[in-house]
């Protein structure tokens, strides 16, 4: 800073902090230009080794949460990207954490409770405008997948017909908007199905026990001998059990029955019939951490990571009440996810590697 300047601030009283205070619109601009550069337009996918990776781009719950989207899981194989149910937010964390929504090749659904479907609309707005998609995401799931998507199709319809007009058919494709259905069907005698068998990925579909919600799968990837199991939203599962077996990665769902119990006791006491009913019943079609960690270990799985949590702790103090004694049923890492944490299994090895995008 040249003198004269010196002496004017000086005269003014402002001194070093009153220039900043001065300066911060420009500071804040420059933040939010490295901001941009580092998380929405930068590319996590060209930095990874070969091999699977998993990404939490929703950790959360039905509940409300600051801190954690709905239920979303990122499976990167190899150069392709394929999302694992789209709740509320889960396009925004994607974006963050460099996973560029244009590389998505699908959405899988497991089931089609509100919390794992109500972020598909936005997640299809910037798969077709941030890389002018010129043909709709593919959505994965069982049978009525179809119905859900033809439901998102018609609610952005009228959007769609606005990004055309004033965005041009170069920037918003004509043929790229919304989404395009894919369903599978287990019959009654299947407890699993292959859904994509490509340049050395397998996705595997399997049953499991979500009570009167059906159909309701969990899908296992493998990919160059690396191999990850999300579970969707289930109780304890035999099947699951069976087709988690040996898998590097268990990416479970999990309850706290206690911490639940809570807030159904606190329901009750505030007169609030409807979420207390709701709370209760919802113990029993969800699985609590101790029995994920007893899952994990009966299929010998490498590594057990608890996400959509029920109900949605901040972390801290808590995460021993959540998980109470599932470290002693299961003998090998555990961990609950945050949004933004990212898990990377290299080809052809062992290693298990953990960071976090945000």
């Amino acid at each position: 800073m040249k003198r004269p300047v010196k002496i004017a601030l000086g005269f003014l009283g402002l001194g070093v902090a009153g220039c900043l205070y001065l300066s911060r619109g420009e500071i804040a601009v420059a933040m939010m230009r490295r901001g941009a550069v580092n998380s929405i337009f930068r590319d996590t996918v060209k930095t990874l080794p070969d091999g699977l990776h998993v990404g939490f781009c929703g950790t959360g719950s039905p509940f409300p949460s600051p801190t954690r989207s709905g239920p979303c899981a990122a499976i990167i194989a190899g150069p392709r990207l394929f999302v694992v149910d789209a709740g509320r937010g889960a396009a925004s964390i994607i974006a963050r954490m460099g996973l560029p929504s244009e590389r998505i090749a699908a959405v899988l659904l497991t089931h089609f409770h509100a919390d794992h479907i109500d972020g598909l609309g936005q997640l299809g707005e910037t798969h077709w405008l941030a890389g002018s998609a010129k043909e709709p995401l593919l959505v994965i799931g069982p049978t009525g997948v179809d119905r859900v998507v033809n439901g998102f199709n018609e609610a952005h319809a009228l959007n769609g017909t606005y990004r055309i007009a004033f965005d041009g058919p170069e920037t918003a494709a004509p043929s790229g908007f919304g989404l395009v259905a894919q369903a599978f069907d287990l019959a009654p005698g299947d407890t699993s199905a292959v859904v994509l068998d490509q340049d050395g990925l397998r996705v595997t579909a399997f049953n499991v026990n979500h009570k009167l919600v059906g159909p309701a799968v969990g899908y296992r990837f493998d990919y160059k001998g690396r191999s990850i199991v999300v579970s969707g939203d289930t109780a304890k599962s035999s099947n699951l059990v069976k087709v988690a077996t040996g898998a590097d990665v268990l990416v479970h769902e999990g309850m706290s029955p206690r911490l639940v119990g809570v807030l159904e006791e606190e329901a009750r006491a505030a007169g609030r019939k409807g979420p207390a009913a709701l709370f209760h019943d919802l113990q029993t079609y969800h699985t609590p951490a101790s029995e994920a960690a007893e899952e994990a270990s009966e299929a010998k799985v490498g590594a057990l990571i608890i996400t959509h949590l029920i109900p949605p702790i901040p972390g801290g103090a808590l995460e021993g009440p959540f998980l109470g004694d599932a470290r002693t049923r299961f003998s090998g890492p555990l961990t609950i996810a945050e949004d933004g944490d990212f898990v990377s299994l290299p080809a052809g090895g062992s290693d298990l590697i953990r960071r976090h995008l945000l």
